[in-house]
């Protein structure tokens, strides 16, 4: 997959105080959600916009474009 996570964003949402138990609670996120991000899968812009509003980062900070290497 050429879109690729910079962060850990799980990581990075418990440092700013957003535990997946937080998330859950606070109905931030789903758990399938927090899966897709455990294992590095690509989740939704509406997703994207939430974490970005979490993190008052860009969605470029998230992520970025590594080309296949075929």
């Amino acid at each position: 997959m050429p879109i690729h996570y910079k962060i850990d964003i799980l990581q990075s949402l418990k440092a700013v105080g957003y535990n997946t138990s937080v998330l859950r609670k606070e109905k931030l996120m789903g758990e399938a959600t927090i899966q897709k991000l455990r294992k590095g899968d690509l989740v939704s812009w509406a997703n994207i916009n939430t974490i970005c509003s979490l993190l008052n980062c860009q969605p470029g900070d998230l992520m970025e474009y590594v080309p296949d290497e075929n």
